[in-house]
């Protein structure tokens, strides 16, 4: 197939997880804003995405508080959340929004957790990108209390491998996974190979120390609600590192 070409402060269609079922009990948490009104703020991050314009995540996008963010194995996931009018009415809008997952909000030990050390453990806080938390709260409060609720990740096309390192380092950016969104398993088969687990480099970064230049490859993904897609033959045999390949979907 041809190649298809986050904190501080705080064609085609093919639509994934129609019928994926996530638990939809609320939370409750608390939510602030980085990254300008443009979001130019939160590209790059802790899970690797690099641009979230290009790779499709646009603006509805957080950095997860460390109890969420799970050293990265939260990397992906959608939560669609609102403000609680009941604690804070002047500063909310009516709706939801939807934003996935895709930086760490750093701890902060020198703060206290209810005075900017928002994100230190075990709060759970959303630091979400500026049109993102302008959606559902006043710009001028500056952290407002939601309730949250995981949901089905909405993508068009496939889940995209993205080749990068060198020979017998294999480093595999994966993006627009649908479905649960967050990625828990990944095993890379070469032409000439059997299958061969990954392991987890940063974010959503897999990596393998395997020779496999010169082979075709295909990508097995396993998401957090134990579903499991077969990409076979993603990438041909004269794949390049630093190319992009579209497999399937959830």
């Amino acid at each position: 197939m041809a190649p298809v070409t986050l904190a501080t402060m705080f064609s085609f269609l093919w639509i994934a997880g129609a019928a994926y079922a996530l638990d939809s009990g609320w939370q409750s948490a608390h939510a602030t804003f980085y990254g300008g009104s443009d979001a130019s703020g939160t590209m790059g991050g802790a899970c690797g995405y690099g641009n979230l314009y290009s790779q499709g995540y646009g603006t509805n996008t957080a950095a997860l508080s460390t109890t969420l963010f799970n050293n990265g194995a939260t990397c992906g996931a959608c939560y669609q959340m609102k403000c609680n009018h009941h604690l804070d009415p002047p500063w909310c809008l009516p709706g939801t929004v939807t934003v996935t997952a895709t930086n760490l909000c750093p701890p902060n030990s020198a703060l206290p957790n209810d005075n900017g050390g928002w994100c230190n453990p075990p709060l759970q806080h959303f630091d979400m990108a500026q049109p993102a938390f302008q959606q559902i709260a006043i710009y001028r409060s500056g952290i407002v209390p939601i309730i949250f609720r995981r949901v089905p990740c909405m993508r068009k096309g496939g889940v995209r491998f993205t080749i990068n390192g060198h020979s017998y380092f294999n480093l595999v950016l994966i993006t627009n996974v649908g479905g649960a969104g967050d990625v828990e398993a990944v095993s890379i088969k070469g032409s000439n190979t059997g299958w061969q687990p990954m392991s987890r480099n940063w974010g959503q970064n897999w990596q393998s120390n395997s020779y496999l230049n010169g082979q075709s490859l295909s990508f097995q993904v396993s998401t957090s609600d134990g579903r499991t897609i077969t990409s076979y033959n993603v990438a041909p045999a004269n794949w390049q590192f630093g190319q992009t390949f579209e497999g399937q979907q959830f």
